[in-house]
């Protein structure tokens, strides 16, 4: 088993920070995941980069093994910080290399926004960063409404899997990747079943959650930073901002995956690797 680290952040919140692989003596990479995901789900993208990084994924607040703020709603400014925490625990005080995926590319951003100088370089999947005044997308209620309607307990981890492999949105993960979250994006209950350990209302309210960065906010990163979108063939998805997202970065550059789809990091992560490297890899 890879280890596991505990970080300790404001409100008295527990981040947990996985190993996926490389040397230690190697540069930090900082893998951040999606909302209703975990860190551990990103293994198979760990393995593409581990030989090139030290490869570290966290899990966010109320996901995979970090603990929930009280309250019952989550402010993403407040994750901005609990990832600040954790540069600061597993960094020398360089600037860290980072890849984020939807939810976590909107937090590496608010990080560096907070903090400029933080990151070296990040590649950012879909990222979560909307137009000023925006009220649809991620932010908007009906994902918000479809993630409560989630089903949380399961009979066991091979009755999830079958249920995720064989009907959308998850059956386009790749295999290893799905393994990965029904293995650490459950817990197991008393009587053998299993449960989502980001509980369906966490998620919603990550969804509807306040301090999203905009456009407006990225005209003060200056970091280099690669935004990769997916198809924008298939209704609306975040891969339709990406061209905007570019466009207000003063370092930015916008690189496309049509054969992807919002889940492009766990869909094709061996394809998404070798882009993380290209970008990041000097």
């Amino acid at each position: 088993m890879r280890a596991m680290r505990r970080v300790a952040s404001g409100d008295g919140v527990s981040i947990a920070v996985h190993d996926l692989g490389g040397a230690r003596s190697s540069e930090v990479l900082l893998v951040c995941h999606a909302t209703g995901f975990c860190g551990r789900a990103y293994q198979a993208l760990g393995d593409e980069l581990s030989d090139r990084f030290h490869v570290l994924a966290l899990d966010f607040e109320g996901h995979g093994d970090s603990s929930a703020r009280p309250g019952g709603t989550v402010d993403w400014g407040a994750m901005a910080g609990d990832l600040l925490a954790v540069v600061d625990a597993v960094s020398d005080g360089s600037p860290v290399a980072a890849f984020g995926h939807s939810l976590g590319g909107g937090i590496l951003m608010l990080a560096e926004l907070a903090r400029p100088g933080t990151l070296r370089a990040a590649h950012l999947f879909e990222p979560i960063v909307l137009p000023p005044g925006w009220r649809g997308g991620e932010g908007g209620e009906p994902l918000a409404e479809s993630a409560r309607r989630r089903r949380s307990v399961f009979s066991s981890r091979a009755d999830a899997l079958y249920r995720y492999a064989s009907r959308p949105p998850l059956n386009v993960l790749q295999a290893g990747s799905l393994v990965a979250y029904v293995e650490h994006g459950m817990e197991e209950l008393e009587d053998g079943s299993v449960r989502l350990k980001c509980s369906p209302e966490h998620e919603a309210a990550t969804f509807e959650g306040t301090g999203k960065p905009t456009f407006t906010d990225l005209s003060a990163v200056s970091t280099p930073v690669t935004v990769a979108v997916g198809t924008t063939e298939r209704g609306w998805t975040p891969a339709v901002l990406g061209p905007s997202i570019v466009a207000a970065l003063p370092n930015g550059r916008l690189e496309r995956h049509p054969l992807l789809g919002h889940f492009g990091p766990l869909q094709g992560p061996a394809t998404v690797g070798a882009m993380v490297l290209e970008a990041l890899g000097s």
